[in-house]
């Protein structure tokens, strides 16, 4: 059973999540909370594994709250809550370590994928998603390509982060590559080790971050 925490200001989006959570057989709601520092104090006393998190709250921001709460040792993972897909406070909360987020006006079906994909280890959001939001939020630089940063890893590895970081899926690198789709999931997995990375979402921010790539 995946145990979730709603975050939002809103007490209708709260009873909505709740009603589309608990439909479901293999998930349940333990908690919520109305603004982020309630958040971190019901996430640090109940037991969680799913926090979907509204990014703008009263008392203490969602992008803040994330921070805090992925900080902890066995975080649950955080899906932020926004109202547009290349929101500033998004990218934020992506940067402070949630998983993804979620359009406000997302369907029902869509928030249960979104959490079981997060307790998977995944991110919910599509590559090439993310790098749109780099490509409309980051300022554009030019930054030298920090070579220590990706010094662990094989060229191999590399050229897959790069792919990762174009917006390609794992098939669609396959095809790329000329390799075996389980060969390419094990390269990630090791670029996601060797960088102490938690999924692709944070792989893209790190290309953009140390100059591997740059916002078009």
């Amino acid at each position: 059973m995946i145990r979730v925490a709603l975050v939002d200001d809103q007490e209708l989006v709260r009873i909505g999540l709740r009603m589309v959570i608990e439909a479901s057989d293999d998930m349940k709601v333990v908690a919520e909370a109305p603004d982020g520092e309630q958040a971190v104090a019901v996430v640090t006393r109940i037991p969680t594994d799913v926090v979907l998190m509204d990014i703008r709250m009263p008392r203490l921001d969602g992008v803040e709250a994330t921070r805090r709460i992925v900080a902890r040792p066995d975080a649950p993972r955080v899906i932020a809550l926004t109202t547009f897909d290349l929101d500033e406070y998004a990218y934020a909360a992506l940067r402070a370590g949630a998983s993804g987020f979620l359009l406000k006006d997302a369907t029902s079906a869509e928030v249960l994928t979104a959490i079981r994909t997060v307790h998977a280890g995944d991110a919910v959001i599509a590559p090439s998603t993310t790098r749109r939001m780099l490509d409309h939020l980051v300022h554009a630089r030019e930054l030298d390509v920090d070579e220590e940063a990706v010094s662990c890893l094989t060229d191999r590895e590399r050229t897959v982060l790069l792919e990762i970081a174009a917006g390609y899926t794992n098939p669609e690198i396959t095809r790329r590559l000329h390799l075996s789709e389980a060969t390419v999931k094990t390269h990630v997995g090791h670029i996601l080790a060797k960088l102490g990375l938690r999924d692709r979402v944070q792989i893209v921010i790190f290309a953009y971050d140390h100059g591997l790539v740059h916002p078009r």
